[in-house]
């Protein structure tokens, strides 16, 4: 598997900067395989949560989860095969979750090269 990832930007609204990452996985016929076989596409490898702390009875409360539960972000398995854009408001945030997505592919990657031992036997040279 390889990941990859592109850095872009554009103007908000008011013309600040948002930025963006787009993320996508090359994958191997056997790793696509083995994400069909094991039912691995709605894993969440990434997710970003931003719950407000409102009380969800008053219009103003409602309105703000609505807000938070659109910027909340998570990256499935699927978005990943399929490629994902996440965008950020600034710079700390984008990079935090591109060293997060890299970490949380770097993990998938072994659950992968682990799912396509099962059914084998491995033999690990531990004096080396």
């Amino acid at each position: 598997m390889k990941l990859l990832i592109r850095r872009d930007q554009r103007s908000g609204m008011m013309g600040k900067v948002i930025f963006q990452l787009d993320v996508r996985a090359e994958l191997s016929d056997e790793e696509r395989r083995s994400i069909d076989k094991y039912k691995l596409g709605k894993e969440v490898l990434y997710s970003r949560d931003e719950a407000p702390n409102v009380d969800p009875q008053t219009l103003k409360g409602l309105g703000k989860l609505l807000v938070a539960a659109a910027l909340n972000i998570t990256v499935s398995v699927n978005d990943l095969v399929n490629g994902k854009r996440i965008e950020a408001k600034d710079i700390l945030e984008m990079l935090s979750a591109e060293e997060q997505i890299r970490e949380a592919a770097k993990n998938f990657n072994a659950v992968l090269h682990a799912a396509a031992k099962f059914g084998g036997e491995e033999v690990v040279d531990l004096a080396a």
